[in-house]
């Protein structure tokens, strides 16, 4: 088969795969002013952490649209803050809640990241589309989209608990951003979308080893961040995160068409022990 184009010729399968789109996610990374925090007295910096602390912990106890805490490693960063919301203006508010905080006054945000928890459904959506096809409709047209929206339905239905997670209550977490890439000779976006579902399979397959060890979290990001998806990798040993991201980069999907952005690795822990952190003590999960 010819490569498709999103405007695919009589006769071939649409090139763009159906989505499933859930709770908004927001990555805020900050850098702790330290020489300012330092020069408040203990009765300031007692009351700013009093309230900073409850403000916290009534965003993380709230299951339905979680916020958690992460002591970042390395120079990015020292305060990683992971929101899921179920629309784009909780997290506006999520974010705003930040910045008229005390603490907010000796924080530096030295970057974030906007997406979308996404499930692909490269298999359903080329199983659809042959069938929708083979019956002679045409995409676009009332009937293939009224097939398209119970097919969505039927998926969102079946996939509602991946779609509106928790934040997985494990001690690391990797985050990336990625897109899939664009170049002379390789464009991830021209491939038939049936050469696209075989490299995504191989691909989750890797993924698959690691069940237990690993929980990954993938987001949508296109038109809203500066990469196309977002991944976290939530885990109890942080060495899963190399072995699994270093069997990902020999697949096809990887190894020709992945590019990645920064890492950040983070150690998550309760607001309670947000005092710990801005003393200069990794702070403990419990």
């Amino acid at each position: 088969m010819a490569n498709e184009k999103n405007k695919s010729p009589a006769g071939a399968l649409p090139a763009t795969p159906l989505t499933l789109d859930g709770s908004y996610v927001l990555h805020q990374m900050f850098r702790v002013r330290w020489s300012a925090w330092r020069a408040l007295a203990d009765s300031d910096q007692k009351h700013i952490l009093d309230r900073t602390v409850a403000r916290f912990a009534a965003m993380e106890q709230n299951n339905e649209e979680p916020t958690a805490l992460f002591s970042l490693l390395g120079h990015k960063g020292d305060l990683m803050i992971v929101h899921f919301r179920r629309t784009l203006d909780g997290l506006n508010q999520a974010e705003l809640q930040i910045a008229h905080s005390r603490l907010h006054e000796f924080l530096e945000p030295t970057t974030s990241y906007v997406s979308v928890v996404e499930l692909g459904l490269y298999e359903a959506s080329v199983k659809l589309y042959a069938e929708l096809t083979a019956k002679g409709l045409q995409p676009g047209t009332g009937e293939w989209n009224r097939e398209v929206e119970a097919e969505l339905a039927k998926q969102r239905q079946a996939a509602a608990p991946r779609l509106w997670p928790e934040i997985p209550q494990r001690r690391y977490l990797c985050f990336y951003p990625m897109n899939k890439y664009r170049g002379e000779s390789k464009n991830w976006y021209s491939e038939p979308i049936t050469e696209r579902q075989r490299m995504m399979r191989e691909h989750g397959m890797i993924g698959r080893h690691y069940a237990g060890r690993v929980t990954q979290i993938i987001s949508g990001s296109i038109g809203f961040d500066d990469w196309e998806w977002g991944v976290d990798l939530f885990a109890d040993d942080p060495l899963v995160f190399k072995k699994l991201v270093y069997e990902m980069r020999f697949d096809e999907a990887s190894a020709v068409y992945g590019l990645f952005g920064a890492f950040f690795v983070g150690l998550r822990f309760p607001a309670a022990q947000l005092g710990a952190l801005l003393e200069g003590r990794a702070p403990s999960f419990t």
